[in-house]
């Protein structure tokens, strides 16, 4: 069994400034962040991770990765920046993030057309190769309307690209029963990264709970997790906290402690 850490990514709090979610990982005794590339830290404003790098370390937080939106759409969308890729490379690199939660195209699912699917394939690919050569890692965001919205898309997506690099991420579909979740997890625990943690409805993200009512999935998710294969270089393992209910951050503080303890009486069993 190893060591799983709790964490947050900062996109639950987006309505705060940088030092805030900082201080309220702090307060929630969260071990890590996983810093927006939305809001918190812009992808090529390496400024701007440096600074969250110093402050993250002076609070003795952890920078767990970038949650970038890197695959979201091609790489020749007319909207994109030329230099997307480069410039979250470049943020990932001044933040310490050692890896980048990255998408793949919303909007392809399995039932796409092969050329599609190819080009998301293709994408990804890229991604993985472009950060493996500065010595990241790369997690793929497992999320509906997109081909990694299932065990099953993720593996395909896994295979087809076949790097080193590249893990995915995993998150409950708040469609499946917590028995068909854990079972979507176990098929892509070989491959995890980090998990997202929440508790929605059938309703998704307009549907959200405290952590502590989700203790039937949560719990055996942790366990599932703990025993995966490790991450390169012994990095640790987060769970990180998601969208919690009411955007309240006495919530985070709740669902942290709820989080905390279900860690902790897993690491001594």
């Amino acid at each position: 069994m190893r060591v799983i850490e709790s964490g947050m990514c900062s996109i639950t709090m987006r309505q705060l400034a940088t030092d805030d979610v900082i201080a309220l990982a702090v307060r929630a005794e969260l071990a890590g962040i996983e810093w927006g590339a939305d809001g918190h830290v812009p992808p090529g404003e390496t400024s701007v991770a440096q600074a969250v790098a110093r402050r993250c370390a002076d609070a003795g937080v952890a920078v767990t990765s970038y949650g970038t939106y890197l695959g979201i759409g091609p790489f020749d969308d007319p909207d994109s920046p030329p230099d997307e890729l480069a410039a979250a490379l470049d943020s990932a690199e001044a933040l310490g993030a050692p890896l980048l939660r990255v998408w793949t195209a919303f909007g392809i699912e399995s039932d796409a057309p092969g050329v599609d699917r190819a080009r998301v394939i293709e994408t990804t690919a890229a991604i993985a190769q472009a950060a493996d050569a500065r010595g990241l890692g790369v997690a793929l965001e497992f999320h509906p309307g997109t081909l990694t919205h299932t065990a099953a898309g993720a593996h395909s997506v896994l295979a087809a690209v076949d790097h080193p690099a590249l893990r995915t991420h995993w998150q409950p579909d708040p469609a499946l029963t917590p028995a068909e979740a854990l079972d979507e997890l176990k098929l892509v625990a070989g491959s995890l990264a980090y998990l997202h943690v929440f508790v929605w409805g059938p309703g998704g993200i307009g549907e959200r709970y405290p952590l502590a009512d989700g203790a039937e999935l949560w719990q055996p998710v942790l366990a599932i997790a703990a025993d995966a294969p490790p991450l390169p270089g012994d990095l640790p393992r987060y769970g990180l906290l998601e969208y919690v209910a009411d955007d309240d951050p006495e919530q985070v503080v709740r669902d942290a402690a709820t989080l905390n303890g279900w860690i902790s009486r897993l690491h001594e069993s």
